[in-house]
Protein backbone atom coordinates (compact mmCIF):
# COMPACT_ATOMS: atom_id res chain seq x y z
CA UNK A 1 0.00 0.00 0.00
CA UNK A 2 1.17 3.15 -1.18
CA UNK A 3 1.43 6.21 1.35
CA UNK A 4 -0.54 8.84 0.61
CA UNK A 5 1.14 12.19 1.91
CA UNK A 6 -1.24 14.35 1.84
CA UNK A 7 -3.37 12.80 3.85
CA UNK A 8 -0.08 11.39 6.08
CA UNK A 9 2.41 13.35 5.84
CA UNK A 10 5.70 12.70 7.10
CA UNK A 11 5.74 13.84 11.29
CA UNK A 12 4.68 12.24 13.94
CA UNK A 13 0.57 12.27 13.84
CA UNK A 14 1.06 11.66 10.31
CA UNK A 15 2.53 8.49 11.27
CA UNK A 16 0.12 7.18 13.90
CA UNK A 17 -2.44 8.02 11.16
CA UNK A 18 -0.61 5.88 8.96
CA UNK A 19 -0.39 3.05 10.78
CA UNK A 20 -4.06 3.46 11.95
CA UNK A 21 -4.88 3.33 8.41
CA UNK A 22 -2.75 0.12 7.77
CA UNK A 23 -4.12 -1.54 10.71
CA UNK A 24 -7.65 -0.67 9.09
CA UNK A 25 -9.20 2.05 11.15
CA UNK A 26 -11.92 3.47 9.57
CA UNK A 27 -10.31 7.24 9.62
CA UNK A 28 -13.58 8.82 7.98
CA UNK A 29 -15.57 8.01 11.29
CA UNK A 30 -15.17 10.75 13.87
CA UNK A 31 -14.77 8.97 17.15
CA UNK A 32 -13.90 10.67 20.78
CA UNK A 33 -10.06 11.49 20.85
CA UNK A 34 -7.94 11.81 23.98
CA UNK A 35 -5.88 14.51 24.01
CA UNK A 36 -3.24 14.71 27.30
CA UNK A 37 -1.46 17.82 28.64
CA UNK A 38 0.16 17.96 31.16
CA UNK A 39 1.36 20.51 34.32
CA UNK A 40 3.72 21.00 36.98
CA UNK A 41 1.35 21.45 39.63
CA UNK A 42 -1.91 21.14 40.43
CA UNK A 43 -3.51 24.64 40.43
CA UNK A 44 -2.63 25.49 36.96
CA UNK A 45 -3.69 22.00 35.58
CA UNK A 46 -7.28 22.48 37.03
CA UNK A 47 -7.65 26.35 35.82
CA UNK A 48 -6.59 24.94 32.45
CA UNK A 49 -9.62 21.99 33.08
CA UNK A 50 -12.07 24.71 33.81
CA UNK A 51 -10.82 26.99 30.71
CA UNK A 52 -11.60 23.53 28.68
CA UNK A 53 -14.96 23.20 30.44
CA UNK A 54 -15.95 26.75 29.74
CA UNK A 55 -15.48 25.93 25.95
CA UNK A 56 -17.81 22.93 25.89
CA UNK A 57 -15.21 20.78 26.27
CA UNK A 58 -15.27 16.94 28.09
CA UNK A 59 -12.60 17.30 30.07
CA UNK A 60 -11.08 14.55 32.86
CA UNK A 61 -7.99 15.49 35.57
CA UNK A 62 -5.83 13.28 37.32
CA UNK A 63 -2.17 12.88 38.58
CA UNK A 64 0.46 11.91 36.13
CA UNK A 65 2.97 9.46 37.40
CA UNK A 66 4.99 8.70 34.20
CA UNK A 67 6.82 12.33 34.46
CA UNK A 68 8.48 13.24 37.20
CA UNK A 69 8.40 17.06 36.45
CA UNK A 70 5.12 17.16 35.06
CA UNK A 71 2.60 14.97 37.30
CA UNK A 72 -0.68 16.96 36.53
CA UNK A 73 -2.45 15.72 33.49
CA UNK A 74 -5.79 17.77 31.68
CA UNK A 75 -7.32 15.40 28.97
CA UNK A 76 -10.01 16.46 26.46
CA UNK A 77 -11.85 14.24 24.87
CA UNK A 78 -13.46 16.01 21.67
CA UNK A 79 -15.31 13.56 19.01
CA UNK A 80 -13.46 14.18 15.59
CA UNK A 81 -12.22 12.84 12.40
CA UNK A 82 -9.09 11.93 13.31
CA UNK A 83 -7.01 13.89 9.76
CA UNK A 84 -3.82 15.12 9.62
CA UNK A 85 -5.47 18.73 9.76
CA UNK A 86 -8.74 17.84 12.49
CA UNK A 87 -6.19 16.48 14.84
CA UNK A 88 -3.04 19.34 14.33
CA UNK A 89 -5.59 21.94 14.81
CA UNK A 90 -6.83 20.89 17.88
CA UNK A 91 -3.26 20.22 19.45
CA UNK A 92 -2.31 23.81 18.21
CA UNK A 93 -5.28 25.22 20.18
CA UNK A 94 -4.58 23.12 23.61
CA UNK A 95 -0.82 24.15 23.07
CA UNK A 96 -1.68 28.00 22.89
CA UNK A 97 -4.19 27.35 25.79
CA UNK A 98 -2.42 25.72 27.94
CA UNK A 99 1.24 28.13 27.05
CA UNK A 100 0.20 30.74 29.81
CA UNK A 101 -0.46 28.05 32.68
CA UNK A 102 2.84 25.92 32.04
CA UNK A 103 0.95 23.13 30.56
CA UNK A 104 2.85 21.40 27.31
CA UNK A 105 0.76 18.57 24.64
CA UNK A 106 1.42 15.14 25.86
CA UNK A 107 0.11 13.02 22.78
CA UNK A 108 -3.18 11.72 21.75
CA UNK A 109 -4.93 8.42 21.39
CA UNK A 110 -8.49 6.71 20.36
CA UNK A 111 -9.87 3.82 19.94
CA UNK A 112 -9.94 2.17 16.40
CA UNK A 113 -13.10 2.54 14.31
CA UNK A 114 -13.86 -0.35 11.72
Amino acid sequence: MLRNNQAFPDDENGNVLWRMHQQGDNLAKAREIDFSVIFSNKEMALKFAVHLLCNNQKVSFSPYEEHETMPWQVQAHPILTPTHENIGNYEEWLAQSAAALGGCNDGWGCFAQQ
